[in-house]
C-alpha cells in the first residue's frame, strides 16, 4: 500500500523514487527489527547484553581467534575485549586455551554452553520474526525478500565506507 505523505511532493511513500526518503523508512523498520531482536534475546534462558551476544557470535564465526582478533572483528578496544572475555569466561560461555604452535598466544573458544545459548537466542529471534512475517501478505514477504537480496548485493558492490569515528 502506498500513501502520499502530507506536505510531500506528491510521490507515494515507499515508491523508491527518493533514496533519502527510503533510507529513513528503512532506518525506522531496522530499528523496530532491532527492538524485536533485542526482546527475543532477553527472553532466552541465559540473558546477555547485545554486546556480549555479538562477541559470542563473532567467536562462533571465527573459532580459536585471540582477544586481539576479537577486538578487531567487533571494532572495540583491546581492554574492552579483554574485560568482555573475562565476563564471558566467568559465565562459562568461552574458554581460553594456549595456541598449539605459539605458546604465547591464547585462543578463545565457545563452550558447549555458549553454543546452546546462541542456538536458544537464534530460535527465539526466528520465532519472533516469523510471527511478524506471518502478519504480512505473501506478496509483501516476497517483495521483502527480493529487496533484502538486492540490498545485500548493492552493499557488496558499493564503494567502501569511510572509517567510523571512535
Amino acid at each position: 500500500m502506498f500513501v502520499t505523505l502530507p506536505g510531500g511532493d506528491g510521490r507515494a511513500e515507499g515508491s523508491g523514487d527518493d533514496p533519502s526518503g527510503c533510507a529513513q523508512e528503512i532506518a525506522d523498520a531496522v530499528e523496530r527489527l532491532s527492538d524485536l531482536w533485542s526482546v527475543a534475546a532477553q527472553q532466552a534462558s541465559v540473558r546477555f547484553s547485545l554486546h556480549q551476544l555479538r562477541a559470542l557470535r563473532a567467536l562462533e564465526r571465527t573459532p580459536e581467534v585471540n582477544v586481539t582478533g576479537l577486538a578487531e572483528r567487533m571494532d572495540i578496544g583491546l581492554p574492552t575485549a579483554s574485560r568482555l572475555c573475562d565476563r564471558l569466561e566467568a559465565a562459562g560461555m568461552l574458554e581460553r586455551t594456549l595456541h598449539p604452535r605459539n605458546r604465547r598466544e591464547v585462543q578463545l573458544r565457545l563452550t558447549g554452553q555458549g553454543r546452546r545459548v546462541l542456538e536458544d537466542v537464534a530460535c527465539r529471534r526466528n520465532r519472533a520474526l516469523a510471527g511478524v512475517l506471518a502478519a504480512m501478505e505473501p506478496t509483501e514477504r516476497s517483495a521483502l525478500i527480493r529487496g533484502m537480496k538486492a540490498f545485500a548485493s548493492a552493499q557488496v558492490d558499493a564503494s567502501p565506507q569511510p572509517p567510523r569515528e571512535r
